[in-house]
């Protein structure tokens, strides 16, 4: 059983009122033209998409996954089509340029299309979530030719890429690759090593794939100093099948029908992208816009959970309710969210969720700004604060994403942990988001040690000063006064407990180490905390409205309930004084 319904309202409430991105957008020549109804429609076809497509394909294409015959991989039945419906919707170019042959509209309208299908089919999902970042890789590292070869055929979804990263002895650590690259006399390298965990390495969704490799040249630098990256194609330009073959694809806990592959390259044929032993800088056009849209599937499972848990919260009868809303009369049972534990959770599912939504959606907005915006300097300010949201919004968004479908699969009881019901699907595709695309734990040392630390924390302190700004606007509303308070008084923890860090980093290295994790969960509470001062602020006075009475009731669940995490956040920052034993070898 699975239920899903885009939320419409609450997209419509972070695009046009938390972010007044349509006023935004008049402000920059690529969008000028974009106004909120025609955002608002492009919303609501991408949920009818969503919900009428993907949705369906959820739970078979799970119970099927994938096949493997001698190289060839074959998703689940109905994939390919849902594929030739998502091109011909457009969905494949919505915001790529429109001199590429894309729509040119905003990565902000992008995320909440990717939060809509990650939410409805996160497996499906996987074979074109890397498209847009190959794009811009292309587009900013490849050569004229390979532009005009590939660019378009991207753009328009004709071809599907990937990334072939991992090897079997270097997970997370790059620099261990031992993948070759030797030159060729027609300027072109040949490939040769194994990958493995390539995500839609193998599919049968379109003719040809473009493989992004890393691999070393023969006179690189060890390390990953000596890394390069390069375009190999599953077909040559003249329709030839490059030496690039499948070897099996993993069984996985979920995500099932998406082909996580192991590929091997025997001389397969590639061309460089960027310079020499600089791949990793070429990657790296890609790693804003991935770690956003890894941390919208978190976002999309805590949103599919949140939806299937409410409606059987509702229609759930069970035990008598120790108080029920005015005017509802004793049964011999109550519907289940009733009762405290119940409303506790789901109002956590409901608060997080919507909190992670304008955090998310305005994460998309700022590098829209970065890329878009007509002002240099207001140019480079969005640059930096997405360059420091983005390690956040991964981490944070996968972690309650995973966190938040178990406290829903609770909300069912046994009948949670059984297919019949979708929500322990949800939990098992979860799962993955936490350890992809950089672990969490990578992505907390690069925001404290590189985005933080490093810049001697210029960014946060200019992001905590417009957190205090909302607090100030908000402070005069008798409905949000002690919700600015709290969100002042976390801003000045947080900043000392920055300046603590940065303090202790030069007697004990390790330190910002041990801290990074509950760094990044705290910095996420105070993130949300703004996230709620704000919503709360723009509901006040229209508590008439159900839907803006309810925003003032989450924000109030917050700050009562989800907050107080930061204190112990704070103190285990503070614990971090203390060394880690090693462990017996």
């Amino acid at each position: 059983m699975w239920h899903y319904q885009a939320p419409l309202r609450d997209m419509r409430f972070v695009i046009e009122e938390w972010l007044a991105a349509p006023a935004d957008w008049r402000r920059m020549p690529a969008f000028e033209s974009l106004d909120s109804e025609l955002a608002a429609q492009v919303v609501e076809e991408a949920g009818r998409f969503a919900s009428g497509v993907l949705a369906p394909l959820n739970a078979p294409g799970d119970r099927q996954g994938c096949r493997f015959d001698d190289g060839r991989v074959s998703t689940p039945d109905g994939f390919p089509a849902a594929y030739r419906a998502f091109v011909d919707g457009g969905w494949a170019a919505l915001a790529c340029a429109a001199e590429d042959g894309g729509q040119g509209l905003p990565q902000l309208l992008n995320a909440a299309l990717l939060e809509m299908i990650y939410s409805t089919n996160h497996a499906w999902a996987m074979y074109p979530g890397i498209a847009h970042g190959a794009y811009e890789c292309l587009r900013a590292h490849g050569s004229p030719e390979l532009r005009e070869r590939y660019l378009a055929a991207i753009v328009s979804g004709e071809i599907l890429p990937t990334m072939c990263l991992t090897e079997p002895q270097a997970g997370s650590d790059v620099g261990l690759l031992r993948s070759r690259a030797e030159p060729a006399a027609d300027g072109s390298y040949r490939i040769s090593g194994s990958k493995l965990f390539a995500s839609g390495g193998e599919h049968d969704l379109t003719e040809n794939i473009l493989h992004l490799v890393l691999a070393r040249l023969p006179d690189a630098p060890p390390g990953s100093r000596g890394i390069s990256l390069f375009l190999v194609p599953k077909r040559l330009p003249d329709g030839r099948r490059n030496a690039v073959r499948c070897d099996g694809i993993e069984h996985k806990l979920g995500i099932r029908g998406s082909a996580t592959c192991t590929l091997s390259f025997e001389q397969a044929e590639g061309w460089l992208l960027g310079e020499p032993h600089k791949g990793l800088a070429a990657m790296f056009v890609m790693m804003n816009s991935a770690r956003l849209h890894v941390g919208l599937q978190g976002l999309g499972h805590a949103e599919a959970a949140w939806q299937n848990a409410a409606q059987y919260a509702a229609e759930r009868r069970q035990m008598r309710a120790v108080r029920r809303p005015e005017g509802r009369a004793e049964a011999p049972a109550d519907p289940i969210h009733y009762h405290p534990a119940m409303r506790r959770t789901l109002l956590e599912l409901r608060t997080l969720t919507e909190g992670m939504r304008a955090l998310g959606y305005w994460t998309a907005h700022l590098l829209d700004e970065a890329e878009q915006g007509a002002d240099p300097a207001l140019r480079a300010r969005a640059q930096g604060r997405a360059m420091l949201l983005t390690p956040l919004v991964k981490a944070f968004f996968t972690e309650q994403g995973f966190r938040l479908a178990s406290a829903a699969l609770q909300v069912f009881g046994g009948y949670g942990y059984v297919q019949e019901y979708a929500i322990e699907q949800t939990l098992r595709d979860s799962r993955i988001a936490m350890i992809y695309e950089g672990s969490n734990e990578i992505q907390a040392n690069d925001l404290l040690l590189r985005k933080v630390l490093g810049d001697g924390g210029t960014v946060l302190c200019d992001l905590l000063e417009d957190f205090r700004a909302e607090a100030e606007i908000a402070a005069v509303s008798p409905e949000c006064g002690a919700f600015a308070a709290a969100l002042g008084q976390y801003c000045d923890r947080l900043t000392t407990a920055t300046e603590g860090l940065a303090a202790a980093a030069a007697r004990d290295p390790e330190r910002p180490y041990r801290a990074a994790g509950d760094f990044l969960r705290l910095l996420g509470l105070v993130a949300l905390a703004f996230a709620w001062t704000r919503s709360a602020r723009l509901a006040a006075g229209r508590t008439d409205d159900p839907f803006y009475a309810g925003k003032l009731e989450s924000a109030a669940f917050f700050f009562a309930y989800l907050l107080p995490e930061a204190d112990h956040r704070l103190a285990l920052i503070e614990a971090s004084r203390q060394p880690l034993p090693f462990l017996p070898e």
